[in-house]
This record gives structure tokens, C-alpha cells and sequence, in this order.
């Protein structure tokens, strides 16, 4: 089975060779050397988020394995930017996360 990372990986170099700019998103908390904390993204924001390139539409996709489960977090996340006029889906390949950019 491919890991997760793999997946996220492919997906990336497919989405930017499609016409796409993509970042990997962090969320969470990082502490730093001297002990302050970074809030990075909220937790729920997909591990990819971009634009294409032909029309500047905006897409999240949330990146799993063939057996990852949506955490709550996640799931909350989905159904609120399932309102706004952005491209969002859960891609377990590149053919998902090409589909999703494509909104189908």
C-alpha cells in the first residue's frame, strides 16, 4: 500500500504539470527553539490547497491512502467550504486529485 506521503507527493507533481500552483499546508502548532508558538493553519485545512493557473480558481485537497478515514476536524472543514464557489475533494490518487481540479 502507498503511503500517504507518496500520494501527496504524485498528487503535487501531477496538479503543478496540470497547469496548477500548489502549497502543502501545515496545520497545528510548531514551538520554536526559544519557546514561542507558531499557529500554523487551523486544524481541518486540507494537506493541499492552489489555484489553476487558467482561470486563478482555488482548490483544497484533502490527501488520504486507500484505507484513511476523515478525521472530525476534517470533516468539519469540508462542509464549510463546501459553500463557497472553491474546488474541494478527498483524492487517494492523482486521477481523484485531477478530477477535483477539473470539478468534476
Amino acid at each position: 500500500m502507498e503511503s500517504e506521503h507518496s500520494v501527496q507527493s504524485n498528487i503535487m507533481m501531477e496538479l503543478s504539470k496540470s497547469g496548477c500552483t500548489v502549497f502543502r499546508s501545515n496545520a497545528g502548532k510548531v514551538r520554536t527553539y526559544d519557546g514561542r508558538n507558531i499557529v500554523l493553519f487551523p486544524k481541518g485545512t486540507p494537506d493541499l490547497l492552489g489555484f489553476r493557473h487558467a482561470d486563478g480558481k482555488m482548490f483544497f485537497v484533502e490527501v488520504k491512502n486507500d484505507i484513511g478515514r476523515l478525521r472530525p476536524d476534517q470533516i468539519r472543514f469540508a462542509k464549510f467550504i463546501r459553500q463557497f464557489p472553491v474546488l474541494y475533494g478527498v483524492a487517494r490518487s492523482v486521477d481523484d486529485a485531477l478530477e477535483i481540479i477539473e470539478g468534476k
